[in-house]
């Protein structure tokens, strides 16, 4: 990986507790596979092509199928997902692009026929961690070695 700054050098504490956010977003419950589509549609959203890179690798490992990996950016447009998959992916929309989309109540409230208080709060959580790590890595120059 390539960089402008070795900001785990740099800034140790800050990334300390980001990292030990990590370590509770790795711990959760909500299903693994729908955890890393998630992170690359955000970082479709954001343009992170590190991210990007990352998380189509680790959603191979875990085997998410090549269909719902082609199909993310039309996610809404297509029957390969779940309706419980696809309140997740609207959400991770509009938490991503939230000055312009925001997160009605009516969307709460979809979310909410799927998942309960805690999963809603961990969904949040995945959301703004990969948000906060596309734009550290955006910000940073960070780019693939691939």
């Amino acid at each position: 990986m390539k960089n402008r700054i070795n900001y785990f050098k740099v800034a140790p504490d800050a990334l300390e507790k980001v990292m030990g956010l990590e370590k509770y977003v790795k711990k959760l419950l909500i299903n693994k596979d729908l955890a890393e589509l998630i992170k690359l549609r955000v970082s479709q959203i954001n343009g992170c092509s590190y991210c990007i890179n990352m998380h189509t690798k680790a959603a191979k490992k875990l085997k998410v199928s090549k269909e719902q990996l082609d199909h993310l950016k039309s996610w809404n447009e297509t029957g390969i997902y779940s309706s419980k998959e696809k309140v997740a992916l609207q959400l991770a929309e509009n938490i991503t692009l939230i000055s312009e989309k925001g997160v009605s109540d009516k969307l709460y409230n979809q979310v909410r026929e799927h998942y309960n208080e805690k999963e809603y709060v961990d969904l949040v959580i995945i959301i703004n961690q990969i948000n906060m790590w596309n734009r550290l890595a955006i910000s940073m120059g960070n780019q693939s070695s691939e």
